[in-house]
């Protein structure tokens, strides 16, 4: 028989509970109870992540059906938005600045389209990424789930965009006279490398976008100045021949940089390895790496609090 003392205290059959005088915190303890929305170790949470990659996927296509839902040609914008901001440049840089300088002949048109549906797979991620947890405060609120599930979807769902896009980038290669061969394969790992580094920019800016949200105004200029510095619209090599060594260097390994010439060794027939900067592919695993695993860390660091205030 148990009961309730005069000071408030629990009594099993006439005897005091062996929890009475426990605190809250040495209760849950006992009890295996832990606090609603606490953060999980890493190899917890990596699990949980990979229990809900049917809704990452599912989440990300369903995103990338409804971005041109309302408009009249859907889904070709994918195409047509990079492709018009590739005439403008063409128009702006090739004709009239002589950027194709130092490039083989006829090779301007695929490198200019290949920087700028590169840069933009990249450009979007990052966006996406600024604006995955401010802007889906009503599902992150409602339910429960790894908060990276957001982030991770949006970049994926950047590499799905580009992978329809990449249709009308092999037409321009070809067009130019790049026929596929080999170099052709070496597009899947370049893409593989390039999205995990998408993602892992991607959970950095949402986590300190779930914080500041007004940092979502201010990456439009920084993306603006990435991608001037990156050589989309002209090579560095030449362009900056007569600079000093490092400052040559310091942008050509820059990531942005540094994917776009991989996807351009693949596809363009004649732009050859005297254009890529020396260990290439070992800067490229290097941003990969280092900036997805420091971005999922950073991101899963404040898992508990995203939503909050």
């Amino acid at each position: 028989m148990s009961g309730t003392t005069h000071d408030g205290g629990v009594t099993v059959g006439g005897r005091p509970s062996p929890d009475e005088g426990l605190s809250a915190r040495e209760l849950a303890a006992k009890y295996g109870l832990s606090v609603s929305g606490a953060r999980p170790g890493l190899i917890a949470y990596v699990r949980r992540l990979w229990g809900r990659r049917h809704f990452i996927l599912a989440f990300s296509q369903a995103k990338l059906t409804a971005q041109y839902s309302e408009a009249k040609l859907g889904q070709l914008w994918q195409v047509a938005t990079p492709l018009l901001n590739a005439l403008v440049y063409y128009f702006i840089f090739g004709l009239l600045l002589k950027a194709s300088r130092g490039l083989p002949p006829g090779t301007y048109i695929p490198f200019l389209v290949t920087g700028v549906f590169v840069f933009t797979f990249t450009q979007n991620s990052v966006m996406a990424g600024v604006r995955a947890i401010s802007g889906n405060l009503g599902l992150v609120r409602a339910l429960h789930f790894p908060r990276a599930s957001l982030p991770i979807s949006f970049s994926l769902q950047q590499l799905q965009q580009l992978l329809f896009s990449m249709i009308v980038l092999f037409a321009v290669a070809v067009g130019s006279g790049s026929y596929p061969g080999l170099s052709w394969l070496l597009i899947v790992p370049a893409l593989v490398l390039q999205f995990l580094f998408n993602t892992g920019l991607a959970l950095i800016l949402a986590r300190m976008g779930a914080r500041t949200p007004d940092l979502a105004q201010l990456m439009p200029f920084i993306l603006r100045t990435w991608m001037y510095m990156s050589g989309v619209m002209f090579s560095i090599h030449t362009v900056l021949a007569g600079r000093p060594e490092w400052v040559v260097r310091v942008l050509q390994v820059n990531p942005a940089a540094v994917y776009m010439d991989l996807m351009r060794f693949a596809l363009i027939k004649n732009y050859g390895a005297a254009n890529l900067p020396p260990h290439i592919w070992a800067f490229a695993l290097f941003w990969a790496v280092a900036v997805f695993a420091g971005g999922f860390v950073y991101f899963w660091k404040a898992e508990e609090r995203y939503g909050r205030g």
